[in-house]
């Protein structure tokens, strides 16, 4: 909700007040009582709105994106000097679960491998 700034036209009395945008805008002082209330228009603070979908990131000045880039371009070489991934390799899709590309049973020219005893 924004803040509003009052100025009373018969004494001079300054506020602020907070209310809602849906809310009419004050006509009486609570000061003198009189209705030569107005509204001020004002520099106005900035809104955040908060929850899900809104960033503090989305309200930052244009020199700390930029900051922020640079140190985070400053560290992708680090994270690349990570050392190989020690786990196990998976399957590819092709593998057969036999571990080689081959059919069993057969030898890259198509002859049965299997030795006669």
């Amino acid at each position: 909700m924004p803040t509003y700034e009052y100025e009373c036209d018969a004494c001079k009395n300054r506020f602020d007040e907070f209310q809602s945008f849906s809310e009419a805008t004050l006509t009486k002082c609570p000061k003198c009582k009189k209705k030569k209330l107005r509204r001020l228009l004002g520099g106005g603070a900035a809104i955040i709105f908060k929850g899900s979908g809104f960033y503090e990131t989305d309200y930052r000045s244009e020199s700390y994106k930029t900051a922020a880039k640079a140190d985070a371009e400053a560290a992708k070489p680090a994270e690349t000097a990570k050392p190989a991934d020690t786990g196990a390799s998976t399957p590819s899709k092709t593998d057969t679960g036999g571990g080689s590309s081959e059919k069993k049973g057969k030898s890259s020219d198509g002859k049965n491998s299997k030795s006669k005893s």
